[in-house]
């Protein structure tokens, strides 16, 4: 279980007010950044119960986190049994791998074609906060980060069937990933910052083959 010091923090009224979101989408967001950044492992309950009191809520918005989670593939509601954390098998893990380098390899390529000054503007920035974050080996800001990178990524990719698929893979690519140490994390954003190159550079082929590498590397580096 999560100690005392990892937990989510409690999804306040007064932020839910200030960025208007509804309180099931803050809760799902606390909970799948403690869930890809290892607070709760695979194969763990999520006890609703034990969520709303952590983070301060009913049990209703939980229970909308918990089945807005499961549709991105990283819970398991179970009938009768609640809700766990889904554990990813190694042949799983693979199939995943292949399928998300292919697509952010074809990502990579739209973004070096469309090159919107606006969103590279953005990925810079992200990048130099990422670098800046691997270098201090701060774990949960690097999660959030990772995902913003690639997020930004497949809005330059301007395609927006492509971004929806790539959206629910990348989380579930994510906890395959949730392990990787801090020297592979400190690999990940020199490799980002070699693909934002190539994107600025309008090289569509160098961009796809370091976008498609990418996934590969961080799985090698988790599976072997």
């Amino acid at each position: 279980m999560m100690q005392a010091e990892t937990r989510p923090k409690r999804a306040s009224a007064g932020r839910r007010t200030a960025r208007r979101e509804p309180l099931g989408k803050v809760v799902a967001d606390r909970l799948r950044r403690a869930i890809l950044t290892g607070h709760y492992k695979p194969e763990e309950r999520l006890v609703e119960d034990r969520i709303s009191e952590e983070l301060g809520v009913s049990r209703v918005p939980v229970r909308e986190a918990l089945k807005a989670l499961a549709g991105e593939g990283i819970v398991d509601l179970r009938p009768r049994r609640g809700a766990w954390v889904t554990a990813i098998s190694g042949d799983m893990a693979r199939e995943l791998v292949e399928v998300r380098a292919t697509l952010e390899g074809m990502n990579a390529r739209l973004a070096a074609r469309h090159h919107e000054s606006g969103v590279v503007e953005r990925l810079r920035t992200v990048l130099a906060r990422g670098n800046a974050a691997a270098e201090r080996g701060v774990t949960e800001e690097l999660t959030g980060l990772n995902s913003e990178f690639h997020d930004l990524l497949a809005r330059a990719g301007s395609n927006s069937v492509l971004f929806d698929i790539m959206r629910s893979l990348r989380d579930r690519t994510n906890l395959v990933f949730a392990q990787n140490g801090a020297q592979r994390a400190r690999e990940d954003w020199k490799e980002h910052s070699a693909i934002l190159s190539a994107v600025i550079a309008g090289d569509e082929a160098l961009a796809e083959l370091l976008a498609t590498r990418h996934v590969l590397n961080a799985a090698a580096a988790r599976l072997g």
